[in-house]
């Protein structure tokens, strides 16, 4: 005989909670009870969709890793429009103000999470790569406009601007940086490319 409530789109429920969990409590609160509390559904619900928590996990991370999509897209249609140091804080700024900076602290500490996504995605931490792969788009689109140099490294510059936002966000128990913080670090990263 059924008991409970019947779930509709558990998968995303269970990613949800996810989300709700690392923004507020970070990464080491990420378990599996802690998700299926935080989804109002039984423990077993999540192993019933998922071989085991890490296979949870390492779904969660590369469905986030797609949710970027529409970010990247929107990055890349604001070329010639603003400014490029405005844009690209912009973009910084919402991408580290996501759950991002938890998911790149979850993926470094879980061993087993790590082997699992190399079996999908082979080289780096999977948000920070896609980040980078969104920036150096953006770059490109702005260098075939003129508004960056020609011969401007977009390729470095990408990772430069990730790895430098990352460091301000960082500390997710702190405040966010100052949106002037943010500005000022991207000006001075493209100062010697910007047009």
């Amino acid at each position: 005989m059924p008991t409970g409530v019947a779930l509709r789109d558990v998968r995303e429920q269970l990613f949800d909670a996810a989300d709700r969990i690392l923004s507020r409590d970070g990464p080491s609160a990420l378990t599996s009870r802690a998700v299926t509390t935080e989804a109002g559904c039984a423990k077993g619900v999540l192993h019933r969709h998922f071989e085991d928590f890490d296979a949870f996990l390492a779904e969660f991370v590369l469905d986030r890793v797609d949710r970027m999509d529409a970010q990247a897209a929107a990055l890349r249609e604001s070329a010639g429009t603003g400014t490029v140091a405005g844009n690209l804080a912009d973009s910084l700024t919402a991408l580290f103000g996501s759950v991002a900076v938890s998911i790149v602290a979850l993926v470094t500490f879980r061993d087993e999470l790590r082997a699992r996504l190399r079996r999908t995605w082979p080289a780096g931490v999977p948000v920070l790569t896609e980040a980078c792969v969104m920036i150096a788009s953006y770059l490109r689109a702005e260098r075939d406009l003129g508004r960056i140099a020609a011969d401007a490294d977009v390729d470095t510059l990408a990772p430069t601007l990730i790895g430098t936002g990352h460091l301000l966000f960082a500390d997710r128990t702190g405040a966010p940086p100052e949106p002037a913080a943010v500005r000022k670090m991207v000006a001075t990263v493209i100062a010697g490319v910007e047009r």
